[in-house]
């Protein structure tokens, strides 16, 4: 079974170009400083991997031979290629062809400011990134190879910033193209944007869809023992502001031991089968007693895609926004739009689901309480409530269009409710859409975007852009210079585009 490498494994190669015309001394230089330049970049931080120098490259032979070193390594994620002389880009054509990792393409100098009075021609011969760049970006654009361009020296914390927002999308490809997904039952009956073509999802992404029969879910969950129930438990009062009702000689602590139960069975069987990402459906529930509700959110915190109602596409793009966004201050979370609060001047968005909001995204601590579910026939389920902590971000939707998967993102301003929220029973978070709930939610719903989504105050839009670059996947943007004529512009050209492209 392939996997994702972790993120202490996680490789970015730095793929130096020059040529034999100048020299073994000159060789020598660009080697010296492009080892600093790969230094520097590692040592920013910047990237969720570390970067690893590899000996300058001067021929085709060479070239071809550590591109396709970089394909078969399972450690690294995408290669960083700087031309620091002039390298022919004929010698390239080989190796970008077969190039199957992501690439960013620095253009910059080992020096960032030039010594005027002592440039000779052999700093001019040295120091050609200028030249060798715009060669090199040439066969880039001949070939169509899908690259990111940073120009600048990584000196300046913007470039850097530029590079890790690379980074991040390239962590989410290699999340992607190793991925194994277990759908629990079927989709929610009658419902249509949750559906997907999984054939192609794996074509393009690299994710494996599977379904997997409740019953061998519910073999699991009854397999866990009292022991690993207890600790869980204990666990629970640790974390959590934990309702009476449900502590130890509460009237309803069975509910809760039987929501540990459900917890541990899943861990069970998704670390068993290697699988990241899952789906459940209160429609589905076979002999489980509870819909998963503190389960599902806790195994989001933990780095866990997730989809309610068998939508396995939100479940692979919250993964895959759970492994760009680690290490990262804020949260990512599966989430729905709900209702709206519609008050000229005050337009906000309430985002929830039955039971199933991550934790990572919460304000303060999440208090563990049991409360009725008037859908799915089963005993009350156990969950954590809390409100989202306020700040910038984005909710993102993955839809199937038939000819091809389309990202929806929403740049949005997580806000605080306008009153306390004492009677709702579930988590959610109160947002304002750029650029107003009107003009937001007309081009959402002129894009087809679901009605799942992902919400992330971790990540943004820039790492949303590279990622779709990476997986030739279409991303609308609602933000807040859009207008539904300009967004519906947008979309004709697009979808022009996008049946072009199928053709070639």
């Amino acid at each position: 079974m392939t996997t994702s490498p972790t993120p202490e494994q996680r490789e970015v190669w730095f793929l130096t170009g020059s040529q034999h015309l100048y020299g073994e001394e000159t060789l020598r230089q660009v080697a010296d400083q492009s080892q600093t330049i790969a230094k520097e970049i590692d040592a920013s931080g910047v990237l969720p991997a570390r970067v690893v120098w590899k000996p300058i490259l001067a021929d085709s032979a060479a070239i071809h031979a550590a591109i396709l070193e970089a394909n078969a390594s399972s450690d690294c994620i995408g290669v960083i290629t700087w031309m620091h002389t002039f390298s022919p880009a004929k010698m390239w054509i080989t190796g970008l062809d077969a190039l199957r990792k992501p690439m960013l393409h620095l253009h910059t100098q080992a020096g960032a400011e030039l010594p005027w009075s002592s440039i000779d021609m052999d700093f001019m011969n040295l120091n050609q990134a200028a030249h060798g760049d715009r060669e090199f970006a040439f066969v880039g654009a001949r070939l169509g190879i899908a690259r990111k361009v940073v120009a600048g020296h990584v000196s300046n914390p913007a470039v850097l910033e530029r590079i890790g927002t690379w980074g991040r999308a390239a962590a989410g490809v290699s999340e992607l193209r190793t991925l194994r997904l277990a759908r629990f039952g079927d989709n929610m009956r009658d419902v249509a944007v949750t559906e997907g073509d999984k054939v192609e999802a794996q074509l393009r992404f690299g994710v494996s869809v599977n379904t997997y029969g409740v019953g061998e879910l519910v073999e699991v969950v009854d397999a866990v023992s009292d022991a690993e129930v207890d600790t869980l438990v204990a666990e629970y009062e640790q974390a959590y502001a934990v309702v009476p009702e449900l502590r130890r000689g509460g009237d309803r602590h069975a509910s809760l031991r039987y929501g540990a139960r459900i917890e541990a069975g899943l861990r069970t069987f998704l670390s068993d089968g290697g699988f990241r990402a899952f789906t459940t459906n209160f429609e589905d529930l076979g002999g489980l007693r509870q819909l998963p509700g503190l389960a599902v959110q806790r195994l989001m915190a933990d780095g866990y895609g997730f989809g309610g109602e068998g939508d396995w596409k939100t479940s692979v793009l919250l993964r895959t926004a759970k492994a760009m966004a680690q290490g990262r201050p804020g949260g990512t979370s599966f989430m729905e739009d709900y209702t709206y609060h519609l008050v000229p001047g005050e337009e906000k968005i309430l985002g929830a689901h039955m039971l199933e909001v991550c934790p990572s995204i919460a304000g303060r601590q999440p208090s563990l309480e049991i409360h009725p579910l008037s859908i799915g026939g089963r005993e009350d389920p156990v969950r954590l409530k809390f409100t989202a902590a306020p700040g910038p971000g984005v909710v993102v939707g993955m839809s199937d269009l038939g000819g091809r998967f389309r990202l929806t993102l929403n740049e949005i301003d997580v806000v605080e409710p306008d009153e306390e929220l004492p009677r709702l029973p579930v988590a959610c978070a109160v947002w304002e859409p750029k650029p107003t709930l009107t003009t937001s939610a007309e081009s959402w719903l002129l894009a087809g975007g679901p009605h799942h989504t992902v919400l992330s105050t971790a990540i943004g839009t820039d790492e949303f852009r590279d990622l779709a670059e990476m997986i030739s996947t279409e991303l609308v943007v609602i933000d807040a210079g859009t207008t539904p004529e300009s967004l519906r512009q947008e979309l004709r050209w697009s979808a022009a585009y996008h049946r072009l492209a199928a053709r070639l």
